[in-house]
């Protein structure tokens, strides 16, 4: 098996890392706390890290590993399609989420909903360029699923 082979699981593994892993910095490093809808870009990338890691592992078996990197390759692009969403809830384009949401689970006391701060999904919390997190978000999920779809292709239709 040539190193060529698995370049593309590894980039799927490795884009959803470092901005799953970027959210967590920016969470817990700079104290920009994240929306329900933050944390629905959350989700792909977790399951894509997942699918990728699987697609490593079973790299012996050259079907499911182009299966499961195509489907991280597909969850990366959801969650770029989520923070097209997002910023566009930000940017005022179209109205977002109309009910109050939390990301806790099980029974919530009066004490718990007055201690969590209030994250509005329509206001970005930090922007560069007029970009924000969302936004920033979607650009490298698409260029980064597209980029694993480009290897994937590429990878089939060279000659062996």
């Amino acid at each position: 098996m040539t190193n060529m082979r698995i370049i593309a699981p590894l980039v799927a593994l490795a884009a959803p890392l470092l901005l799953y892993g970027g959210a967590l910095v920016s969470q817990y490093g700079f104290g920009l706390h994240p929306c329900e809808m933050c944390y629905w870009q959350r989700w792909p990338h977790q399951a894509a890290i997942v699918l990728a890691a699987l697609a490593l592992i079973l790299r012996g078996n050259d079907r499911a590993m182009r299966a499961l990197t195509l489907l991280a390759a597909l969850a990366i692009a959801i969650s770029g399609a989520i923070g097209v969403f997002h910023a566009g809830v930000e940017y005022g384009f179209w109205e977002g989420l109309t009910t109050c949401s939390t990301a806790a689970t099980g029974p919530i006391s009066l004490d718990d909903i007055m201690a969590a701060p209030i994250i509005r999904c329509d206001v970005p919390q930090w922007t560069l360029g007029g970009i924000s997190l969302a936004g920033f978000n979607a650009i490298f999920s698409f260029a980064a699923a597209a980029l694993v779809l480009t290897l994937l292709r590429r990878r089939r239709t060279s000659a062996a």
